[in-house]
C-alpha cells in the first residue's frame, strides 16, 4: 500500500499558526493524509515552541512537530520535550538535552513513520555533532516493521542539505531541508527512491525577509543598530510538500510542492 506525508516548513508566529490552524485539516482531507509533520521551531513569536502551542498544533492535526535551532528559546516547553512522542529536537544535539531525537508514529491504516530531526553544523549555532553519524546510528535502531522513514535537515547551507539527500538516498522515504524560510524547486526522488527537496519554505508571512517586518530587517542592516525583529503580518502562506511513498519498501514514488495563501487574519485573540 502507499501512504502520503504532508511535510510543513517552518511555522513562523501567529500568521503561520493561523494558516495551520484552518489549512491542515482541509489538506489531510482533500491529499487523503496519513501522517503530517511540521516544524515548529519559529511558532512562537518567532523564535521557539511553548507548551500551550504545542497543543495548539496537535488540534490543527499535526502528526510531529520538528525544531531546530531555536528549539530551547522557550523553557516551558523542556517538560513536553522529555515525555512527548509528538515533538523532537534535532538528533546530533547533546545526548543530555531535553527531549528525544527520534519518533515513531503509528498511522490509522497501519503503517509506521520514523521521523528524524538532523541540524546542520555549517553557518548555524549552536554547535552540534556530527549529523552523519547521528543518522546513521538512528537507522541503525529502528525496528524491523519501519520502513517508512522521514528526515527534517534543519540546515543553513543548501550544500550540507543536498549531501545529506546523497547520504541518505535508499535509506530514508524523505529527506527535507528546513530553516531558510525560501522555497526550492529541486524537489525530486534520487535513484534509490528517497524524496529529496532543499528547503520546504516558510508557513507564514511572505510580505517580510524571513517571516520579519521589513522595516526591522533593513534598519539593522543599514545602521548596524539593534533592532527587534518582530514577526510581519501580511501575505500569508502555507509551504511544504506532499510525498507518496510505497509502505511495504519504503520507497518514494512522488513528492510535489504545495502552497496555500491564507486570505483571512488571525483574530486578535490569538496570542503568542
Amino acid at each position: 500500500m502507499e501512504i502520503r506525508l504532508l511535510c510543513i516548513g517552518d511555522v513562523v508566529g501567529r500568521p503561520g499558526r493561523h494558516v495551520m490552524s484552518h489549512a491542515v485539516a482541509t489538506l489531510v482531507d482533500r491529499h487523503h493524509i496519513d501522517c503530517v509533520i511540521a516544524n515548529v521551531e519559529n511558532a512562537a513569536g518567532g523564535s521557539g515552541l511553548t507548551s500551550s502551542l504545542y497543543e495548539k498544533f496537535l488540534r490543527y492535526g499535526v502528526s510531529v512537530m520538528t525544531l531546530g535551532d531555536h528549539c530551547f528559546k522557550r523553557a516551558d516547553i523542556f517538560p513536553i520535550l522529555d515525555r512527548s512522542d509528538r515533538v523532537i529536537r534535532p538528533a546530533n544535539l547533546s545526548a543530555h538535552a531535553a527531549g528525544r531525537p527520534m519518533t515513531i508514529f503509528q498511522t490509522t491504516r497501519g503503517p509506521k513513520v520514523a521521523v528524524i530531526n538532523l541540524m546542520g553544523r555549517l553557518f548555524i549555532q549552536p554547535p552540534t555533532d556530527c549529523p552523519f553519524a547521528a543518522v546513521d546510528r538512528l537507522l541503525s535502531e529502528l525496528p524491523g516493521d519501519v520502513n517508512v522513514v522521514a528526515v527534517d535537515m534543519h540546515a543553513e547551507a543548501t550544500g550540507e542539505k543536498m549531501a545529506m539527500g546523497w547520504h541518505l538516498d535508499g535509506r530514508v522515504s524523505v529527506l527535507f531541508g528546513t530553516h531558510t524560510h525560501v522555497p526550492t524547486a529541486d524537489e525530486c526522488i534520487l535513484p534509490q527512491g528517497t524524496a529529496y527537496i532543499s528547503d520546504l519554505g516558510m508557513t507564514g508571512p511572505y510580505d517580510s525577509v524571513l517571516g520579519r517586518r521589513k522595516d526591522r530587517v533593513l534598519s539593522a542592516l543599514i545602521s548596524g543598530m539593534p533592532t527587534p525583529f518582530d514577526v510581519a503580518s501580511e501575505d500569508t502562506r502555507l509551504c511544504g510538500a506532499l510525498i507518496t511513498v510505497d509502505a511495504s519498501t519504503g520507497r518514494a514514488t512522488h513528492i510535489e510542492r504545495i502552497r496555500v495563501d491564507d486570505e483571512t487574519r488571525p483574530s486578535p485573540g490569538d496570542d503568542d
